[in-house]
């Protein structure tokens, strides 16, 4: 062979290569079209708090202010409920409404339309996406393409120039139009990768949180709508005593105006006893707008219209509790408390993503792999496949792995903390509930016995107002000392009440212990 045909041969071959170059991208740019992890995963990181995102909470305070009336200073119970707990879905479109409401139906509708738990329940199913997403770079990624390709290319446009030694001869510039297709299924598999096996187990805590969350919700929609649901029944209580006392001054006054027309008494006495019984009546009329402000309130708690007319049908009186020992129940909160075990588990996510930011400088191994028939058409096509593992080690990142550390440090340190100061939160909860309990199931016992001393002194009073012994400043005394007796005993009864629904919060079986409580 001449050595002109040597170069001419040399050339063609070169021009083959490159023509194989153009028109069959090379393996790792098939790979990186498949999505295959050769990257490597990165640490996902996490919020730097751990708290649930909603701002919503129920509180019961206890303070020692006077009531409605003038009365001694008695414990004042209020349930405070903020953010979505204080909302609610319309419930009576599913759930029909008779217009009686027990507390076991009020608990009911809490549970399943109050806008606390209904959204956080929305938020376990984010996450639970979330965690889904993260375990798809685990899992095997199948895909499958089927591609028709018409092309002609331009050689001298790819700077190929290509000169035949034989005079009257030259190579052509434009090759094509040809036609070819690819259809064609690749595969690809992580077989080890550290970051994203601990990506996946943070995400997978991270719903373990969201439902402990969610459990936590329920427990506070008890104590709301048990709260208010006492409140409603304190509310109701004190309308019921207004009333009574009203129709005592209004005897009064009757049997005044009586004595007054017969000359035995002044008029001073009329307009002392009228001056009661117009007192009475402004009292019944402000405690009358109190009971309908929280029957209101109770129904947007539950999903009932809060124009809806409706009446509470459980009477709960005063019972005495159980006795308790502090360090046990103490002991049985943090065991049973949902918020402590999501704070738990986003601290184990947390944990998890500083392993994954550390496993970030490990090395990844990864195979892919392909099948397909490729040819000018159907009938003239051949099978073809590839098979390749990749092994990546990271070497420098710029310092990106380092900072990844850094963030994920910081969360788990910021979740740590927030854990600590939730046990704290739930022993203070917990001691406040146990002597709140303390204190109202005294006040009780007090009010019990001032009401009975109470409405011996009326009768006595009024017994010597008859005799005509005493004007009635006596009289109208004692009826305001009975008054006050009465309310301080209906303020003593829904504070131990609500501080037994408050210990059960505290100890985190609201829901579960509602039955037994209030029997």
């Amino acid at each position: 062979m001449s050595t002109q045909a040597r170069e001419v041969l040399s050339q063609i071959r070169a021009f083959a290569a490159v023509l194989v170059c153009l028109l069959v991208p090379p393996a790792s740019a098939q790979l990186g079209a498949t999505g295959s992890p050769s990257q490597g995963a990165t640490a996902n990181q996490l919020p730097l708090s751990g708290k649930a995102g909603q701002s919503g909470s129920v509180t019961a305070t206890q303070s020692p202010v006077p009531g409605i009336t003038t009365s001694v200073n008695t414990v004042n119970p209020v349930i405070q409920v903020q953010g979505p707990f204080a909302g609610s879905a319309r419930s009576t479109a599913a759930t029909p409404f008779s217009g009686s409401l027990s507390l076991r139906e009020a608990i009911q509708r809490g549970l399943q339309y109050n806008l606390g738990p209904v959204g956080l329940a929305q938020a376990v199913r984010q996450a639970h996406g979330q965690s889904v997403v993260v375990r798809s770079a685990l899992m095997p990624n199948l895909n499958g393409s089927l591609a028709e390709t018409v092309e002609q290319l331009n050689l001298r446009a790819n700077g190929v120039r290509i000169s035949i030694p034989i005079p009257g001869a030259s190579f052509p510039s434009i090759v094509g139009p040809f036609n070819f297709f690819d259809l064609r299924a690749r595969l690809t598999q992580t077989i080890f990768d550290r970051a994203a096996l601990s990506n996946y187990r943070s995400a997978s805590e991270v719903v373990r949180a969201n439902q402990q969350s969610v459990r936590d919700a329920r427990d506070l929609v008890v104590l709301a709508v048990g709260g208010a649901y006492l409140q409603v029944i304190a509310a109701k209580a004190r309308v019921e005593s207004a009333r009574a006392q009203l129709e005592t001054a209004t005897a009064l006054f009757q049997q005044t105006s009586q004595q007054r027309s017969a000359g035995v008494v002044a008029q001073v006495d009329v307009d002392r006893s009228e001056v009661q019984q117009l007192t009475q009546k402004q009292r019944l009329v402000s405690l009358q707008n109190d009971l309908a402000k929280q029957k209101i309130n109770l129904a947007r708690l539950t999903g009932l219209p809060p124009s809806e007319q409706y009446d509470v049908s459980d009477t709960i009186p005063f019972a005495p509790s159980t006795p308790l020992v502090f360090e046990d129940t103490l002991r049985k909160a943090f065991e049973q408390r949902s918020d402590l075990k999501a704070a738990e588990a986003q601290v184990q996510a947390a944990s998890h993503t500083v392993t994954a930011a550390h496993a970030e400088q490990w090395p990844s191994l990864a195979v892919s792999g392909d099948y397909g028939v490729i040819g000018v058409n159907p009938a003239q096509s051949h099978g073809t496949f590839s098979l390749s593992g990749t092994l990546r080690v990271p070497l420098w990142q710029g310092g990106r792995i380092k900072g990844d550390v850094e963030q994920a440090n910081a969360g788990l340190a910021q979740r740590q903390a927030e854990l600590e100061d939730l046990k704290g939160q739930i022993e203070g909860e917990l001691r406040d509930a146990y002597l709140d309990l303390q204190a109202a199931s005294s006040q009780v016992e007090v009010a019990q016995r001032n009401i009975q001393v109470s409405k011996e002194t009326l009768d006595l009073t009024r017994q010597r107002f008859e005799a005509g012994v005493t004007n009635n400043v006596e009289v109208v005394q004692a009826q305001e000392s009975l008054a006050g007796a009465d309310l301080d005993y209906i303020n003593s009864v829904f504070a131990h009440n609500l501080a037994k629904l408050s210990l059960a919060r505290a100890m985190g079986t609201a829901e579960e212990s509602l039955p037994d409580l209030f029997k």
